[in-house]
């Protein structure tokens, strides 16, 4: 288990929400915690910790009224840390370029490889052929529906057809280096981890995951770490000091890296 930091921009403005509550209309979403720092604060933190494959998101949509502001935001993070973070939100095969330039490790898609509610495969291949596997991250974060863990695209408001299931995660692998999911029903509730879930990625042996979502005290890392068998990465964001919750950002890198292994 790593320690993977986040960035996450709506507004302009580093923030931390609960994930379910973000709609695109009027740019809404109910605020944990609003930064009075810039993105560039945090990507010069987290470059000084020495702590790297973290993620830069970008919470508004392209052509909506703060999504300039969002991306200058995100791109000078980027700049700040060169090789250190990834960057997701709205990236597509005609845009990624941008991204890598400003320095970001890998690229994270969701949207335009899961189109329509089904796979895009023509859309996978030219993202893949644009970066290469190696800088691709896909985003298979999901909310749960009939018992089942439907991957959710467009900032976390529209349920695919696609569930999340260690076929998929086999199907997949090939096309990336890693993936990101986040449990977007507990996402930024900071009230325990999505249990089924975890268990779910744990038992995949394949490419590194990073899980988010849920994260609010030490005893949720140490069970995530048991259910996800030690093979999951962890961000956590409204839980921590650097984001006025009340897990230490130094108590929480240490404690990671003294798990065993």
């Amino acid at each position: 288990m790593e320690f993977r930091p986040c960035i996450d921009i709506h507004n302009g403005k580093v923030k931390q929400i609960v994930g379910g509550s973000l709609r695109d209309a009027d740019s809404r979403a109910k605020e944990n915690y609003v930064a009075e720092q810039d993105a560039v604060f945090y990507a010069q933190f987290y470059r000084k910790s020495g702590i790297r494959g973290g993620h830069v998101i970008l919470l508004n949509k392209e052509g909506t009224k703060y999504y300039e502001e969002t991306k200058r935001q995100a791109l000078r993070a980027l700049r700040e840390y060169p090789g250190g973070l990834q960057a997701g939100g709205g990236i597509r095969a005609d845009n990624a370029a941008e991204y890598l330039d400003a320095g970001a490790s890998h690229v994270i898609v969701t949207s335009s490889v899961f189109r329509d509610g089904i796979i895009d495969w023509e859309n996978l291949r030219r993202i893949k052929a644009e970066v290469g596997k190696e800088h691709l991250v896909l985003d298979l974060s999901c909310r749960r529906k009939e018992k089942k863990y439907y991957i959710v695209t467009d900032r976390w408001q529209k349920f695919t057809q696609v569930t999340l299931s260690e076929e998929i995660l086999e199907e997949l692998a090939g096309w990336c280096s890693e993936f990101l999911v986040h449990a977007v029903d507990v996402e930024g509730k900071a009230q325990g981890i999505e249990e089924p879930l975890v268990r779910l990625l744990g038992a995949w042996e394949g490419i590194p995951i990073t899980y988010a979502g849920g994260i609010g005290n030490f005893q949720d890392l140490r069970k995530l770490k048991e259910l996800g068998r030690n093979r999951l990465h962890v961000t956590i964001g409204s839980a921590l000091d650097l984001f006025g919750g009340e897990m230490n950002y130094e108590e929480v890198v240490k404690f990671i890296a003294e798990l065993p292994k």
